[in-house]
Protein backbone atom coordinates (compact mmCIF):
# COMPACT_ATOMS: atom_id res chain seq x y z
CA UNK A 1 0.00 0.00 0.00
CA UNK A 2 1.15 3.52 -0.50
CA UNK A 3 2.28 5.56 2.46
CA UNK A 4 -0.33 8.27 2.84
CA UNK A 5 -1.93 9.77 5.86
CA UNK A 6 -5.52 8.73 6.18
CA UNK A 7 -8.37 10.34 7.95
CA UNK A 8 -9.37 8.44 11.06
CA UNK A 9 -12.87 7.13 11.46
CA UNK A 10 -15.44 4.99 9.80
CA UNK A 11 -16.22 7.19 6.81
CA UNK A 12 -12.72 6.92 5.40
CA UNK A 13 -12.84 3.15 5.74
CA UNK A 14 -16.27 2.98 4.07
CA UNK A 15 -15.05 5.13 1.16
CA UNK A 16 -11.94 2.99 0.72
CA UNK A 17 -14.04 -0.18 0.82
CA UNK A 18 -16.40 1.24 -1.81
CA UNK A 19 -13.45 2.16 -4.05
CA UNK A 20 -11.78 -1.24 -3.66
CA UNK A 21 -15.09 -3.00 -4.32
CA UNK A 22 -15.66 -0.92 -7.44
CA UNK A 23 -12.20 -1.73 -8.76
CA UNK A 24 -12.72 -5.43 -8.01
CA UNK A 25 -16.04 -5.42 -9.87
CA UNK A 26 -14.56 -3.61 -12.86
CA UNK A 27 -11.58 -5.97 -13.04
CA UNK A 28 -13.89 -8.95 -12.59
CA UNK A 29 -16.06 -7.78 -15.45
CA UNK A 30 -12.99 -7.41 -17.65
CA UNK A 31 -13.62 -3.68 -18.11
CA UNK A 32 -11.77 -2.39 -21.17
CA UNK A 33 -11.04 1.01 -19.69
CA UNK A 34 -10.65 1.53 -15.98
CA UNK A 35 -10.28 5.21 -15.18
CA UNK A 36 -10.70 7.34 -12.09
CA UNK A 37 -14.06 8.75 -13.31
CA UNK A 38 -15.37 5.22 -14.02
CA UNK A 39 -14.20 3.94 -10.62
CA UNK A 40 -15.57 7.00 -8.82
CA UNK A 41 -18.97 6.61 -10.43
CA UNK A 42 -19.13 2.91 -9.53
CA UNK A 43 -17.97 3.63 -5.94
CA UNK A 44 -20.29 6.61 -5.48
CA UNK A 45 -17.45 9.02 -4.66
CA UNK A 46 -16.10 12.17 -6.24
CA UNK A 47 -13.19 11.55 -8.64
CA UNK A 48 -11.08 14.05 -6.66
CA UNK A 49 -11.10 11.51 -3.81
CA UNK A 50 -9.15 9.19 -6.08
CA UNK A 51 -6.84 11.84 -7.53
CA UNK A 52 -5.87 12.98 -4.02
CA UNK A 53 -4.95 9.48 -2.85
CA UNK A 54 -3.36 7.78 -5.88
CA UNK A 55 -1.06 9.21 -8.57
CA UNK A 56 -2.68 7.05 -11.27
CA UNK A 57 -4.99 4.10 -11.91
CA UNK A 58 -2.11 1.62 -11.87
CA UNK A 59 -1.18 2.65 -8.32
CA UNK A 60 -4.81 2.19 -7.25
CA UNK A 61 -4.98 -1.24 -8.94
CA UNK A 62 -1.85 -2.28 -7.09
CA UNK A 63 -3.22 -1.08 -3.74
CA UNK A 64 -6.44 -3.01 -4.32
CA UNK A 65 -4.58 -6.17 -5.27
CA UNK A 66 -2.24 -5.92 -2.29
CA UNK A 67 -5.17 -5.37 0.07
CA UNK A 68 -6.89 -8.42 -1.38
CA UNK A 69 -3.82 -10.64 -1.22
CA UNK A 70 -2.49 -9.81 2.24
CA UNK A 71 -4.03 -9.55 5.66
CA UNK A 72 -2.57 -7.64 8.56
CA UNK A 73 -1.67 -9.97 11.38
CA UNK A 74 -2.01 -13.12 9.27
CA UNK A 75 -0.20 -15.83 11.21
CA UNK A 76 1.70 -18.80 9.88
CA UNK A 77 1.20 -22.39 11.05
CA UNK A 78 3.20 -23.53 14.07
CA UNK A 79 2.92 -27.33 14.11
CA UNK A 80 6.36 -28.11 15.52
CA UNK A 81 7.68 -29.28 12.15
CA UNK A 82 8.92 -27.10 9.30
CA UNK A 83 7.65 -29.58 6.73
CA UNK A 84 4.14 -29.48 8.20
CA UNK A 85 4.28 -25.68 8.67
CA UNK A 86 5.30 -25.14 5.03
CA UNK A 87 2.73 -27.64 3.77
CA UNK A 88 -0.15 -26.00 5.65
CA UNK A 89 1.08 -22.52 4.65
CA UNK A 90 1.34 -23.49 0.97
CA UNK A 91 -2.16 -24.98 1.14
CA UNK A 92 -3.56 -21.77 2.64
CA UNK A 93 -1.85 -19.62 0.01
CA UNK A 94 -2.96 -21.90 -2.85
CA UNK A 95 -6.57 -22.04 -1.68
CA UNK A 96 -6.65 -18.27 -1.17
CA UNK A 97 -5.12 -17.14 -4.45
CA UNK A 98 -7.10 -19.60 -6.57
CA UNK A 99 -10.41 -18.12 -5.40
CA UNK A 100 -11.78 -16.32 -8.47
CA UNK A 101 -11.85 -12.87 -6.86
CA UNK A 102 -8.29 -13.29 -5.55
CA UNK A 103 -7.03 -14.52 -8.92
CA UNK A 104 -8.56 -11.44 -10.58
CA UNK A 105 -6.88 -9.13 -8.07
CA UNK A 106 -3.54 -10.88 -8.52
CA UNK A 107 -3.76 -10.63 -12.30
CA UNK A 108 -4.79 -6.97 -12.00
CA UNK A 109 -1.78 -6.24 -9.81
CA UNK A 110 0.55 -7.88 -12.30
CA UNK A 111 -1.13 -6.05 -15.19
CA UNK A 112 -0.72 -2.73 -13.36
CA UNK A 113 3.04 -3.16 -13.23
CA UNK A 114 4.74 -1.56 -16.19
CA UNK A 115 8.07 -0.82 -14.53
CA UNK A 116 10.25 -2.78 -12.16
CA UNK A 117 9.50 -2.02 -8.53
CA UNK A 118 11.85 -1.90 -5.57
CA UNK A 119 9.41 -3.54 -3.18
CA UNK A 120 6.12 -5.40 -3.21
CA UNK A 121 3.94 -5.63 -0.11
CA UNK A 122 2.71 -9.11 -1.04
CA UNK A 123 6.29 -10.39 -1.38
CA UNK A 124 7.35 -8.59 1.80
CA UNK A 125 4.50 -10.23 3.72
CA UNK A 126 5.33 -13.69 2.40
CA UNK A 127 9.04 -13.10 3.16
CA UNK A 128 8.23 -12.19 6.78
CA UNK A 129 6.04 -15.27 7.14
CA UNK A 130 8.71 -17.59 5.69
CA UNK A 131 11.34 -15.99 7.93
CA UNK A 132 9.21 -16.73 10.99
CA UNK A 133 8.94 -20.41 10.04
CA UNK A 134 12.68 -20.62 9.28
CA UNK A 135 13.50 -18.98 12.62
CA UNK A 136 11.35 -21.48 14.52
CA UNK A 137 12.87 -24.39 12.56
CA UNK A 138 16.37 -23.23 13.56
CA UNK A 139 15.26 -23.04 17.21
CA UNK A 140 14.01 -26.64 17.00
CA UNK A 141 17.33 -27.78 15.52
CA UNK A 142 15.97 -28.38 12.03
CA UNK A 143 18.01 -27.47 8.97
CA UNK A 144 15.66 -25.30 6.92
CA UNK A 145 16.08 -23.94 3.44
CA UNK A 146 16.71 -20.21 3.21
CA UNK A 147 13.86 -17.77 3.13
CA UNK A 148 14.77 -16.93 -0.47
CA UNK A 149 14.63 -20.61 -1.44
CA UNK A 150 11.14 -20.84 0.05
CA UNK A 151 10.04 -17.75 -1.86
CA UNK A 152 11.62 -18.93 -5.12
CA UNK A 153 10.55 -22.59 -4.96
CA UNK A 154 7.23 -22.55 -3.10
CA UNK A 155 5.63 -19.11 -3.15
CA UNK A 156 6.66 -17.93 -6.63
CA UNK A 157 5.40 -21.05 -8.44
CA UNK A 158 2.06 -20.81 -6.63
CA UNK A 159 1.55 -17.24 -7.78
CA UNK A 160 2.92 -18.03 -11.26
CA UNK A 161 0.30 -20.72 -11.78
CA UNK A 162 -2.49 -18.36 -10.81
CA UNK A 163 -1.23 -15.44 -12.90
CA UNK A 164 -1.05 -17.64 -15.98
CA UNK A 165 -4.27 -19.55 -15.20
CA UNK A 166 -2.46 -22.88 -14.86
CA UNK A 167 -3.84 -25.67 -12.66
CA UNK A 168 -3.00 -25.42 -8.98
CA UNK A 169 -4.11 -27.80 -6.26
CA UNK A 170 -2.92 -29.09 -2.89
CA UNK A 171 -0.86 -31.86 -4.49
CA UNK A 172 1.08 -29.31 -6.52
CA UNK A 173 1.66 -27.17 -3.43
CA UNK A 174 2.84 -30.22 -1.48
CA UNK A 175 5.32 -31.17 -4.24
CA UNK A 176 6.78 -27.67 -4.10
CA UNK A 177 7.32 -27.98 -0.33
CA UNK A 178 8.85 -31.44 -0.75
CA UNK A 179 11.22 -30.12 -3.43
CA UNK A 180 12.44 -27.14 -1.40
CA UNK A 181 13.04 -29.30 1.66
CA UNK A 182 15.00 -31.80 -0.46
CA UNK A 183 17.45 -29.00 -1.23
CA UNK A 184 18.76 -29.10 2.35
CA UNK A 185 18.57 -32.83 3.08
Amino acid sequence: MTDRPSRPGGRSNRVLTAIYTAVGELVGQGADKISFPVIAERAGVNPTTLYRRWPDVNALLEDVAVAALTRDGESVPDTGSLEQDLTEWADVIARDITRPERARYLRAMVAARVDLVATCVVTDTRREQAAEMVRRAHERGEQPPTVQQILDHVVAPLYYNVVFALPLDDDHAHRLVHDVLAMVR
